[in-house]
């Protein structure tokens, strides 16, 4: 019997007990609201307990199991195949781990399986290749893995959407990882872009929380705005990135021009050596509560952390948790088509004002490799009506290089 096959009963099965679990708390619900059921506590508990028990699959030993997953990891690089290593995790508890242990990051394979592979650092050696579809009518935006519609049809795999919903003073683009529920209290809830008045300066923030050296400001910065909104709110929006368009209201200085710092990303992510921040798993929201305090106590230890700060960059100019910050790069005027080109490798058949490259902006003192610099981080275009690509590597994730692609949809009358 073939991988593939064993793969499609796996699936069968789980579809079984799915659907078997489905028809037991339906008979439940039959039986009326004056019907008292007996407690049960973790619900996802004692599904996969159901599951472990009712699979054959389970039972198989660890050496033969992650050997098969090794397999089928290695065999299916590409959605929708990937779709099977999904599937074996979802077949029970010790099947998911050892999946879990032997799929890599998007960083080391160059692949996109799990829901935190977007909140992970792209690949090194090559970019993610993506492409985002925009529905005018419902101001909806969907980004999808692969080349272009025309090219990947049917194949091309949803990864994040997001909803433009306009305010009095600001605009706010919430990133969710379906499309079709865009609340913030949702699971499914990855983020939110919020712009400012005249839309020159966009705040991404992410649902997790970063990661424990960079954690601090993020943090203080969120309770300050979760309890000026609501203080029952556990917190789920932290300030990662600011987006910044410089004014150019005479239209005199030529294109749009970026300024991009990513707080969640240190400089010595791209210095030799160096790591970027990946998280391995979802943080549960509950465990981030913010204390009942009043804004005034909190807003007073976030000026104090800012002056500290500031006071220490004094002594060192230069820091390896300095944040990264990206800048787009300068096109050239060309003479024949009399306007501003660059080079996008052919992922980009459209002018647009809203094209660009980002690369690291970086000081002398940082020791950043002169290859770093020249790197392409993230390129974002136009290839035809409402389809745009986003090409991304590392150290950005999908999930940032999305957010700071939908600040370019955002009209901006006085940068261009």
């Amino acid at each position: 019997m073939s991988f593939k096959s064993k793969l499609k009963e796996i699936r069968d099965d789980i579809t079984t007990t799915f659907s078997m679990g489905k028809l037991q708390r339906n008979r439940t619900n039959r039986r009326g609201r004056a019907y008292i059921a007996p407690e049960l506590g973790g619900g996802s508990e004692l599904l996969s307990e159901l599951i472990e028990e009712q699979s054959p699959w389970a039972n198989l030993p660890p050496e033969l199991l992650q050997d098969v997953i090794k397999r089928v990891e290695g065999s299916e690089t590409s959605w929708p195949g990937r779709r099977d290593v999904v599937a074996c995790a979802s077949v029970c508890t010790s099947w998911r781990e050892i999946t879990k242990a032997v799929v890599k990051t998007p960083e080391q394979c160059g692949c996109i399986t799990f829901p935190i592979s977007l909140k992970q650092p792209g690949p090194r050696d090559a970019p993610i290749q993506c492409f985002i579809k925009r529905e005018r009518a419902t101001s909806t935006y969907h980004l999808y893995l692969g080349l272009s519609p025309a090219l990947s049809g049917d194949m091309s795999k949803l990864l994040l959407a997001a909803k433009k919903i306009r305010k009095a003073t600001s605009t706010d683009f919430r990133i969710s990882f379906v499309g079709s529920d865009f609340c913030q209290t949702s699971n499914t809830y990855a983020g939110k872009l919020r712009s400012n008045f005249l839309g020159t300066k966009f705040t991404i923030y992410d649902s997790q929380p970063p990661c424990p050296g960079l954690k601090s400001n993020c943090k203080l910065q969120q309770k300050v705005r979760s309890i000026q909104v609501s203080p029952g709110v556990p917190a789920r929006n932290f300030n990662v990135a600011t987006v910044s368009y410089e004014l150019n209201v005479l239209r005199t200085r030529g294109p749009r021009r970026m300024h991009c710092i990513v707080h969640s990303i240190p400089i010595s992510a791209i210095q030799e050596g160096g790591v970027a921040p990946t998280p391995l798993e979802f943080n549960n929201p509950g465990d981030e509560q913010s204390p009942s305090l009043s804004a005034s106590k909190i807003k007073q230890p976030l000026i104090d952390f800012i002056s500290t700060s500031r006071a220490e960059s004094s002594d060192s100019i230069c820091s390896k948790m300095d944040p990264l910050v990206l800048k787009n790069k300068a096109p050239r005027w060309h003479e024949q088509l009399q306007c501003w080109c660059l080079n996008f490798k052919g992922r980009v058949t459209v002018a647009s004002v809203k094209n660009f490259q980002l690369v690291a902006a970086v000081e002398p003192c940082q020791n950043v490799p002169v290859e770093e610099q020249e790197k392409v981080i993230l390129q974002f275009g136009k290839i035809g009506k409402d389809i745009f690509t986003m090409d991304y590597r590392y150290p950005l994730s999908a999930f940032q290089a999305f957010a700071i692609c939908l600040s370019s949809f955002d009209t901006k009358p006085a940068c261009e």
